[in-house]
């Protein structure tokens, strides 16, 4: 099986994942350019309304992709072989759409390129979601690095009756003291905090807290007298 093959073989998969995909044809020597139906559609068009052109095809791409991607098409049509440009194109309603070109230059017996077979493949729905899920997560993550943050704050200011801005304090001057990430050590707090058989750790933790930001506090103080 070609790449060529094995790609649309991958790109149908995919369409049943709501990705559009559709083959196009361009003839080298005549230079007409054809479009399945998919393509039309990835374009923002019906059959009929344009004639597919390689300067249609070239104007619907996006400014900062358009030099690179007619350079492979070029390419492709005068030494031949396989191709493949993830890029950005813009439909005939100015919407921006990320896809995946494949293509390749199949020649004929003098060795140069008859026509290009290839595909389109639109993820920009693909894109969308993945976007939105990390965006999700990363948010997630964030809620949940503050709510620990604050778990540990509180505990500081039980048992330290200090607060919230001396607990943090002291819990950012232990971390960079050591070279940790702030959460990273309110989550060692918490889970010390929720380890009744072992508070002996969390007594000895809290104190370092403590002496650490001491020692920093007194150096600052000395610095800046």
């Amino acid at each position: 099986m070609t790449r060529l093959k094995t790609l649309q073989t991958f790109s149908s998969a995919l369409v049943g994942e709501a990705c559009l995909a559709g083959t196009f044809h361009y003839d080298v020597m005549s230079r007409e350019l054809w479009w399945s139906e998919e393509i039309f559609r990835i374009h923002g068009y019906h059959r009929g309304e344009v004639v597919p052109t390689t300067g249609l095809m070239m104007s619907h791409l996006h400014e900062n992709d358009r030099k690179r991607c007619r350079e492979i098409f070029e390419e492709a049509a005068r030494a031949g072989g396989f191709f493949a440009s993830y890029h950005r194109l813009y439909d005939a309603r100015r919407r921006e759409r990320t896809v995946l070109t494949v293509g390749e230059g199949v020649p004929g017996g003098d060795g140069k390129p008859l026509f290009i077979d290839g595909f389109i493949l639109d993820l920009t729905r693909t894109v969308q979601v993945e976007t939105d899920r990390s965006s999700r997560e990363a948010i997630a993550g964030a809620i949940g690095t503050r709510d620990l943050i604050e778990q540990a704050k509180g505990i500081l200011m039980g048992i330290l009756h200090i607060g919230s801005d001396a607990a943090f304090q002291r819990i950012s001057a232990y971390s960079q003291h050591h070279n940790f990430k702030v959460a990273h050590t309110a989550s060692a707090i918490v889970r010390l905090a929720n380890n009744t058989d072992d508070t002996a750790t969390l007594r000895s933790l809290i104190h370092a807290l403590d002496t650490r930001f001491s020692a920093r506090h007194d150096a600052g103080r000395v610095l800046n007298p």
